[in-house]
């Protein structure tokens, strides 16, 4: 899957983050979310998934994109 594929809830396009490079929440077309964040190192998941931080306004942005 593409960053062209996903639907994109947060960062309006403005500064940094035009340039894809900040913390950000997608959908995708099954209905699932991608989150772009700082890798962090909090604990060491399961083989195959990662761990990403993202601020609390990130999330509280995606939410209102939702209507939740």
């Amino acid at each position: 899957m593409t960053r062209e594929e996903l639907t994109r809830l947060t960062g309006n396009g403005n500064g940094e983050c035009g340039q894809g490079d900040c913390p950000n929440v997608y959908r995708t077309s099954s209905g699932s979310f991608v989150v772009q964040g700082d890798v962090s190192a909090a604990f060491t998941p399961p083989t195959g998934e990662g761990l990403v931080e993202i601020p609390e306004a990130v999330l509280r942005e995606a939410f209102r994109a939702l209507g939740w």
